[in-house]
């Protein structure tokens, strides 16, 4: 067997569409999203296929940033349902007992004791096999929806992050292990001098406490974060336990790969408890031509407006006000609010000061170019993955679906018994939290409290 084993995540949306919006279109695609049953059928399958988690992405707008209007993006279908996800992990923590479920919730428009207690009740309610995803979110129609009138600029919005962190961690280390008592015969429910005060006072946020949720069997939920920018990149070091990722080559991949453990590591934090898995589509079929049909059937499923509409969301600026082939100013650039993902354009592109036309290329938005795509036969498949995992350009992978539940039962019943044959794939659980099956060590209350009181070491200069 491998001295290593892949982290497997479902990469899912609490809406209408996968990350790829043309997924709804898909002929083989349920279309009951507003149910429990669809969310749960699809547990079924990724508990089937041994993933170790399913993560919801979110934002907390409609993509209506395009042409300063939302009604394309509601005939079109480009991600315009978006339901609460905490909910549905819920929903899905029903019909499974050993799938972790990830949540997505922004530091910027809730409180920290509110998303406390929210993630630590689902903690308790789904057995310790919670994560939350740490957003700052980044659009001005998030914010008009939160009652401010533009969005925070980068840089500051991962100070305040930092803080959030701060406060939510204090929290969760309010309630030793053993504060419980529950002692009927001398009617002492709880050691008082075991449950702790935070009283916090910051720059951005005033909380006092005490926190009013005991602590779970893995402590608390695994911190998921997908910073790749400079500032967001000392972020994810000093707080991810699962960080996400987005690599256009296995080269650029083993690169980040270092980068980052190196920035876990300049936290003081241990490299191999932290994982790093990127983005990807995965693409099977029981014979090459299969597989390339089924590539081919999806390449022709997007419209042009899938990824216009997406990149006005994510950059908070809409390209409908720009020339589609002229190069974006340098003041334009800079104004663009997911910095990563701008740089990633950059980069691809080989210019300076790319066009509309070049971030539509060149970051595959609204389509499976968007994130790598694994395409094959069974074994053609486990090779590429086992190239990237064994070639330390990641931990595992979170995949993202072409269609839904078809992607994950696919997954399930082509690839996996495949990469288990390798010794590349969980068999069974290791545990019964999420720690215990991702190898991530369970966190003493007192540890959480020490990392609210700790300072960041000083962060990266964003790029």
């Amino acid at each position: 067997m491998a001295d290593r084993q892949m982290t497997m995540i479902a990469f899912l949306q609490a809406q209408n569409c996968s990350n790829l919006p043309a997924s709804w279109r898909h002929p083989a695609s349920a279309t009951d999203f507003t149910s429990p049953e669809y969310f749960q059928r699809i547990a079924r399958v990724l508990e089937d296929g041994r993933y170790h988690m399913a993560f919801f992405d979110d934002r907390l707008a409609m993509p209506d940033i395009y042409s300063n209007d939302f009604r394309e993006t509601v005939e079109n279908g480009v991600r315009a349902v978006k339901l609460d996800p905490t909910t549905v992990a819920m929903t899905m923590a029903m019909v499974t007992t050993k799938l972790g479920l990830g949540a997505t919730y922004s530091t910027t428009y809730y409180e920290p004791y509110h998303v406390a207690r929210v993630f630590a009740t689902l903690d308790l309610m789904t057995k310790g096999r919670s994560a939350w995803n740490i957003v700052t979110s980044l659009n001005n129609s998030e914010a008009l929806n939160f009652g401010a009138t533009e969005h925070l600029e980068h840089d500051l919005r991962y100070d305040r992050a930092d803080e959030f962190m701060e406060v939510v961690m204090g929290h969760w280390g309010s309630w030793d292990d053993d504060a419980l008592i529950v002692d009927k015969v001398s009617g002492r429910f709880a050691d008082g001098s075991r449950v702790h005060r935070l009283d916090h006072k910051g720059k951005f946020f005033n909380s006092r406490g005490p926190f009013t949720v005991p602590r779970s069997p893995q402590g608390h939920s695994v911190l998921l974060q997908a910073g790749q920018s400079g500032r967001g990149r000392s972020f994810a070091g000093r707080w991810g336990e699962v960080i996400f990722v987005v690599y256009p080559s296995l080269a650029a991949g083993q690169k980040q790969y270092a980068d980052l453990k190196a920035a876990v590591a300049a936290e003081g934090r241990d490299p191999d408890h932290v994982k790093i898995a990127p983005a990807c589509y995965i693409v099977v079929g029981e014979s090459a031509q299969m597989a390339a049909d089924k590539k081919g059937f999806l390449d022709e499923l997007p419209k042009p407006i899938d990824g216009l509409t997406l990149l006005s969301e994510v950059l908070n600026f809409d390209l409908a006000t720009l020339p589609y082939d002229q190069p974006m100013s340098d003041d334009q650039l800079a104004s663009l609010s997911w910095q990563g993902f701008r740089d990633r354009v950059i980069s691809l592109s080989g210019k300076k000061n790319p066009s509309v036309a070049d971030f539509v290329h060149f970051s595959g938005r609204g389509t499976i170019k968007e994130h790598h795509a694994f395409v094959g036969t069974p074994a053609m498949v486990a090779d590429q993955m086992e190239e990237w995992f064994t070639g330390r350009a990641c931990d595992g992978f979170v995949q993202a679906a072409t269609h839904m539940p078809g992607s994950y039962e696919d997954f399930t019943r082509l690839v996996v018994p495949e990469l288990q044959r390798r010794g590349l794939y969980q068999k069974e659980y290791a545990g019964a939290t999420l720690r215990e099956n991702l190898g991530i060590p369970r966190p003493l209350a007192a540890e959480c409290r020490s990392r609210a009181m700790r300072p960041a070491t000083q962060p990266a200069a964003a790029e």
